[in-house]
């Protein structure tokens, strides 16, 4: 199990002038305290190692309540303020497939030292790791605070780079010149509204950490990034929530196509009802068994009825036409 832990998990070590991407062959050679001036990036993936999280988190001295707090299976979002660090959980959308699957990331953060642990591995990280190696940006002149804002930017970008494009693949299948009242469109708008639903439930979630994170004052550990953060996930809830008003004018508009459609069709059955009424009316009397109907015996009967059907079928087809029924 050690050995399984340390082939999932990377440390790197930097400063403004030194970087360093560390491999180790114990747990115990692993240190987070703050050495020569060099901030800490612990990541792992997996949750299931708890012996090796209790093993760093007494080999380093960090709060013991850690302890308790990785050993539960499952966290909602929360931001819990520890002796000189934070805990933090999000439950974050993994967007490689269109299945919208979420994972378990947690974040152990102080002005030392980010150790963050995510339940799958890949990730959406490596431009960070990117520019700590190329020093690029002012990244490795900051404490972890930074690092842990350019993660959460990482994971807010992705959103709105994966709502983007499926927003894009959206508009041209749910196209308002292609709405059809077919079960098949009704399920692309349905399927569009749940992603939708998936994402700003995803997205809200991040903004409440966020605005905890935004509020809490620890030594050494600047907010002011997370405001900036704040503002990016409202935008991103703003266009879910334009784009979700949209699908439900479509869903409306649907719904009003089916409507006229059905009216068009008993308007029509109510035409030819009304039409075709007095005719039966007419047949019914003329087709009774009774012996004395003076008009069966006259010679052309038949032909003067027939005509009078017409006549009035002229009439009621001219009536609604007057009345522009049809």
């Amino acid at each position: 199990m050690e050995n399984d832990f340390l082939d999932n998990t990377t440390v790197i070590s930097y400063s403004d002038k030194n970087y360093e991407k560390t491999t180790f062959s114990a747990i115990s050679e692993i240190e987070l305290s703050k050495k020569n001036g060099l901030i800490k990036w612990l990541n792992t993936y997996g949750t299931q190692y708890k012996e090796a999280f209790k093993k760093i988190i007494n080999d380093n001295n960090l709060d013991d309540f850690l302890i308790k707090l990785l050993m539960d299976e499952d966290h909602p979002n929360k931001v819990i303020l520890l002796e000189n660090l934070l805990f933090i959980t999000i439950r974050v959308l993994k967007t490689e497939n269109h299945k919208f699957d979420s994972e378990q990331m947690i974040f152990i953060v102080s002005a030392d030292f980010l150790w963050s642990i995510q339940e799958k591995s890949g990730d959406y990280f490596n431009w960070i790791r990117e520019r700590l190696e190329g020093n690029k940006g002012i990244v490795r002149k900051k404490n972890a605070d930074y690092l842990l804002f350019l993660v959460l930017e990482s994971i807010i970008d992705n959103y709105q780079d994966t709502y983007q494009e499926n927003a894009e693949l959206s508009s041209i299948k749910l196209n308002a010149s292609h709405i059809k009242p077919t079960p098949e469109f009704t399920s692309l708008v349905e399927n569009r509204k749940q992603e939708l639903f998936n994402f700003k439930k995803a997205t809200i979630s991040l903004k409440d950490v966020i605005i905890k994170l935004e509020k809490t004052e620890i030594k050494d550990l600047e907010t002011k990034y997370f405001s900036e953060l704040k503002e990016q996930t409202n935008n991103l809830i703003s266009n879910i929530d334009f784009e979700l008003q949209e699908l439900e004018s479509k869903i409306n508009l649907i719904f009003s196509i089916q409507g006229h459609r059905l009216n068009e069709v008993m308007k029509t059955l109510t035409i030819l009802s009304v039409i075709f009424i007095p005719l039966t009316f007419l047949a019914g009397i003329y087709g009774m068994n009774f012996e004395n109907i003076p008009e069966l015996k006259f010679k052309y009967s038949y032909f003067i009825l027939i005509g009078v059907m017409v006549i009035i079928t002229i009439i009621s087809v001219w009536y609604f036409k007057r009345k522009k029924w049809f």
